[in-house]
């Protein structure tokens, strides 16, 4: 499954660099598919939605920071866990429980963006 940062968050920025999918944002900050991915112009996700990866995006969160969960592998194929949450000093970093993912899935989301 994807992580999420909860509202417990303050805001202090050690997990964004970690994340080697460029899946983390500053609070109310837009994103697109494309920083920190392979991904150009119009591709489909392998959850099946069809974005450009080119457009920016309306933020997830505007008071905390973020993590969207189409870029979200849980770190799967860089890392042995979840940089974000080894990093965050106040444990805010957690298994979203409303997208579950294999980690099959989640090293198939990894190959999609990386093109390795």
């Amino acid at each position: 499954m994807a992580i999420i940062i909860t509202d417990e968050c303050i805001n202090c920025g050690a997990c964004e660099p970690e994340c080697p999918n460029n899946a983390i944002y500053e609070a109310a900050e837009d994103w697109t598919y494309a920083q920190g991915t392979e991904l150009k112009g119009t591709v489909v996700l392998p959850n099946g939605k069809e974005v450009d990866a080119d457009e920016n995006q309306e933020p997830v969160d505007d008071e905390v920071y973020f993590i969207v969960a189409d870029k979200c592998t849980e770190c799967i194929g860089f890392h042995d866990e979840p940089q974000c949450a080894a990093v965050c000093p106040v444990d805010c970093c957690i298994p979203d429980e409303d997208v579950v993912e294999t980690e099959e899935e989640l090293l198939a989301k990894k190959t999609f963006m990386h093109k390795e």
